[in-house]
């Protein structure tokens, strides 16, 4: 005696405008988070190259800080332990979307800061030297001859950092944030269609990750 598998994909493509709406908060949240995430990897990659010591322990503490602890714990930290102190302090509540913002950025300005502290080190001292014999400042040579040809370098793994920072959004389900794995969770719990629909978000993230790989391919060509 066989069992019958019921699979219902209509009922699950029909979830697909909940799904989207998932889709379109989880772009948001990566997108915003990459920026300021990439600012704060900018100041942070700087600082740990700084002459200054105080400069450097502090970015090392930060780098080391969030790139020992996993995104989860974090979210789950800043989400509900630090929410409930600003709460019991000063009455301001952190939004769920705002929290997984945060937790995308700070996370991902610490790995961009190595990210940014390794292109500007593999850029031959000869460069910024010879912008010096020019009769440029430190500075002038920094912003103008090193920095561009760093940036490049930076380009390729600044691809896969929102890769995978775009995956990570998947995690802030645990906060309440309303991106796409919350949606689907949300779904199955009143269709009870648990393959259907984690497929189809399997498939939307793996199209969508495919896409952005196609289009740094595309500027890695250009630059090259």
């Amino acid at each position: 005696m066989t069992a019958s598998i019921d699979l219902d994909f209509a009922s699950a493509i029909a979830s697909l405008p909940y799904l989207m709406k998932g889709l379109e908060l989880t772009l948001l949240i990566a997108v915003f988070g990459l920026i300021i995430g990439f600012a704060i990897g900018l100041l942070a990659g700087l600082a740990r190259l700084s002459r200054k010591r105080l400069l450097r322990v502090v970015s090392t503490v930060y780098v080391e800080a969030i790139r020992g602890t996993p995104l989860l714990v974090q979210a789950v930290w800043l989400f509900f332990g630090l929410n409930q102190l600003l709460v019991q302090t000063t009455g301001f509540r952190i939004s769920s979307v705002q929290a997984g913002i945060i937790v995308i950025a700070v996370n991902a300005g610490a790995y961009i800061a190595e990210i940014v502290r390794g292109s500007i080190q593999s850029i031959d001292r000869g460069q910024d030297e010879a912008g010096r014999s020019l009769g440029l400042s430190k500075t002038q040579s920094f912003v103008h001859i090193v920095f561009p040809q760093a940036f490049k370098r930076m380009i390729p793994p600044l691809g896969n950092q929102f890769i995978i920072s775009l995956k990570d959004t998947s995690l802030l389900s645990i906060i309440a944030v309303g991106e796409l794995m919350r949606n689907g969770q949300e779904i199955v719990s009143t269709e009870f269609n648990a393959f259907e629909i984690y497929t189809i978000i399997a498939v939307m993230y793996l199209l969508l990750t495919l896409a952005i790989s196609f289009i740094l391919r595309s500027i890695e060509r250009r630059i090259g």
